[in-house]
């Protein structure tokens, strides 16, 4: 039996990172004998800290949040902000990226031609038997709204773990008056999934494989595995569908 790895939630070395970058970029500006006023610093800063993540291996979306970090906190510095604000900024983003740090999936949300696509995906109508769809991480609900209404045989569930995202799906769900769909709030892993004939996740690179080892135990042989851009590892997809939309979204298609 092999032992458990201790692995540290991504924000740590990112932020170990980015004072290994600022403290670097006061060290340069120093050694040529400039000045190290905020602004250079943290613009150099960024520049290392993103250049530091990249090679320490973290997800690329951490790069942009590198770059920007110690920018935008002296842009904030300079605002004559009072501090309630700040307290509503930070419980406003931890309402929406909740544990973001931990899962390491980030709020991704799909647009209207990913969503044409994921609709012609699905299998026709069956008569006296509804379609059961789950979407895994359904962030705005956008995914679950479109396929309700367009597919009024269908029963859609989405998952989402962020309580402002899962708390403004549950108001357009009830805004739009759809029977035939839901929202949970919490965690899809503790969902099962062989209920469902179709499975959609448009997550991020890092939790691929351990979805498809939960899917291949739970899903019914014939239903449909949909991930959103993100391959798994190792599985060649049944199927891949480009999106004409402005990422080039490929949906990686498994016939379970």
């Amino acid at each position: 039996m092999k032992p458990a790895r201790f692995r540290l939630p991504p924000i740590v070395p990112a932020l170990l990172l980015q004072a290994l970058a600022l403290a670097a970029a006061v060290l340069v500006f120093r050694m040529a004998g400039i000045g190290t006023a905020l602004w250079p610093v943290a613009l150099l800063g960024g520049v290392l800290a993103a250049l530091f993540s990249h090679f320490a291996g973290l997800e690329r979306w951490w790069l942009f949040i590198q770059v920007l970090f110690a920018p935008a906190a002296v842009l904030l510095l300079g605002w004559p902000l009072r501090p309630w604000v700040y307290l509503l900024v930070f419980v406003a983003l931890l309402l929406v990226y909740w544990t973001t740090f931990r899962t390491r999936v980030p709020l991704y949300l799909s647009g209207p031609r990913v969503w044409q696509a994921v609709l012609a995906l699905l299998p026709p109508p069956r008569p006296g038997e509804a379609l059961r769809v789950i979407d895994l991480g359904s962030g705005l609900g956008g995914l679950v709204l479109f396929l309700a209404r367009a597919r009024g045989d269908a029963r859609l569930l989405g998952v989402e773990l962020a309580p402002l995202p899962a708390l403004v799906s549950r108001l357009r769900v009830a805004a739009g008056r759809l029977p035939n769909c839901a929202i949970q709030w919490g965690s899809f892993w503790r969902r099962d999934l062989r209920d469902y004939d179709v499975v959609f996740a448009f997550l991020s690179p890092v939790p691929m494989t351990e979805l498809w080892q939960k899917a291949r135990r739970e899903m019914r042989r014939g239903s449909l595995f949909i991930s959103s851009s993100f391959e798994v590892p190792g599985e060649r997809a049944t199927r891949i569908v480009t999106v004409d939309d402005a990422r080039g979204t490929r949906l990686h298609v498994w016939t379970m």
